[in-house]
């Protein structure tokens, strides 16, 4: 590390700094959702302590990670914590001085305040360049391939076609039941309410027991409207036919990219389909919006047709998308032997956000 560690800064970012946070990270090739302030303020509300850190050039934020820690049982986050970096750090791998001592200056901030371990999942295809050139600095700090919380794959599809070709892109069936589901009279409208939230939620719920996946309350959802809805970050698509609610879904903007996160769907009147005008309007909406990406969110690790989610992957596949593999979870290990014994008492079991 041969740069200079008083021209740059390690730094815990204050609230009144969150506008000049976001807009880094929203502006940087590595920025994502999950790093953003408000995904930080969510997690809090479900147990996380985030912890903003960035490394400053004079006035200006050029690395940083959004760190989601959660203590041990019975012990204050200073004595131990499990830290957790979603889809970070936001870091240029291509300044190999600057990512070192990033890297260098992370780690030693954690360890002095706590932390039992760091994991990582960095927003980075498997296989390119970067993701390369980032694993190869991050052997230099002992760290190794760990479970990942996030998915390992997931489909995008390019926004940067117009229209005619992002529909000539689809399979023949998702075009047809695109129009088919305007052709009996599915509508599609943007949730303006907390009282919409309420009303997709119940039919969220319905959604998870159909297909058997876990969900948050629903004030979780609440705060996603508060947090991410109200300014502009997220919408909530919402499909109806014959006065009743079909299904909806939430999808995020952010960092140039939309990203569909939480989906439901209602038992009643599916031979309409309505989700596929609804993930075709939320596309065309992202576009609209200057997107140059729309993130599926998560396929299985296989192409298995026997696998229990292969009905999610050809659904998200027929969109004529690519599919992308991460380069998967990343963890340091701080103190090993409390480490043996986090994992025996499953405090890092099942742990993340």
């Amino acid at each position: 590390m041969l740069l200079n560690a008083v021209v740059y800064q390690l730094k815990v970012v204050k609230d009144e700094q969150r506008d000049i946070w976001d807009t880094f990270i929203a502006r940087h090739p590595a920025g994502h959702v999950l790093q953003c302030w408000n995904w930080g303020e969510l997690k809090a509300l479900s147990g996380w302590s985030p912890l903003r850190l960035a490394l400053w050039q004079g006035d200006s934020i050029v690395a940083a990670a959004q760190v989601l820690r959660r203590g041990a049982p019975h012990l204050p986050l200073s004595l131990a914590h499990l830290a957790y970096v979603p889809k970070g750090p936001v870091v240029d791998s291509m300044q190999h001085e600057l990512c070192d001592l990033f890297l260098h200056l992370l780690n030693s901030y954690l360890r002095k305040h706590g932390a039992l371990v760091l994991r990582m999942e960095p927003n980075q295809e498997a296989g390119t360049p970067l993701a390369e050139l980032l694993t190869k600095q991050l052997e230099h700090f002992h760290v190794s391939p760990c479970h990942a919380v996030q998915p390992l794959r997931t489909i995008v599809l390019d926004l940067a076609p117009d229209e005619q070709t992002l529909l000539a892109q689809m399979k023949e069936k998702w075009r047809y039941n695109v129009r088919l589901a305007m052709r009996k009279g599915v509508t599609i409208r943007v949730a303006s309410s907390p009282d919409d939230v309420r009303a997709w939620y119940a039919i969220y719920r319905t959604t998870s027991e159909r297909d058997q996946f876990g969900i948050h309350a629903l004030d979780y959802y609440l705060h996603i409207w508060d947090l991410f809805v109200t300014r502009g970050e997220m919408r909530l698509f919402l499909a109806e036919a014959n006065g009743n609610l079909l299904a909806g879904i939430f999808v995020s903007l952010f960092a140039g990219q939309a990203s569909y996160l939480y989906g439901a769907s209602s038992n009643e009147q599916r031979q309409l389909m309505p989700n596929y005008l609804l993930q075709w309007e939320a596309i065309r909406w992202a576009k609209q919006q200057g997107a140059s990406l729309y993130d599926f969110w998560g396929i299985p690790d296989t192409d298995n047709e026997d696998e229990a989610m292969a009905g999610v992957y050809r659904f998200k596949r027929g969109w004529g998308g690519r599919v992308v593999q991460f380069m998967g979870g990343q963890e340091v290990v701080y103190r090993p032997l409390l480490m043996r014994f986090a994992r025996k008492m499953a405090f890092v079991k099942g742990n993340t956000a």
